[in-house]
């Protein structure tokens, strides 16, 4: 199995800045993509950003420029630093992974959430 602990959420203010961190834990051969999906009250939850275990990123229209998502393979975490936030970014950040390990095999897994406040 694989526990997703995430931290780095909170109260800010519009044009604010936050780094959220996700580590992965657990008997894991590797990691292949490593997310951040967010969902405000009411809504649905959608992808924030993505990054492959290359490197290789992707983004959602609405925080492309403003959001940067990294990891550190070695320490088997994601971050997802989010400058000039909006209070549309309000929202529960789920960080989620996709991984190998010996129990299941191939398998997804989320975090618990964080939850990001914007004020105006």
């Amino acid at each position: 199995q694989v526990q997703l602990v995430e931290s780095g959420g909170g109260l800010v203010q519009a044009g604010g800045s936050l780094r959220l961190s996700c580590t992965a834990s657990g008997s894991i051969f590797s990691i292949d993509v490593m997310s951040w999906y967010r969902q405000p009250p009411g809504k649905q939850r959608d992808l924030v950003a993505g990054i492959t275990s290359g490197g290789r990123t992707n983004y959602a229209d609405s925080v492309r420029g403003r959001f940067t998502i990294s990891r550190d393979n070695a320490k088997k975490t994601v971050y997802l630093q989010m400058n000039s936030l909006k209070p549309e970014d309000t929202a529960v950040y789920y960080c989620y992974c996709t991984a190998h390990t010996p129990s299941i095999g191939y398998a997804h897994y989320w975090g618990q959430g964080t939850q990001v406040t914007v004020s105006s």
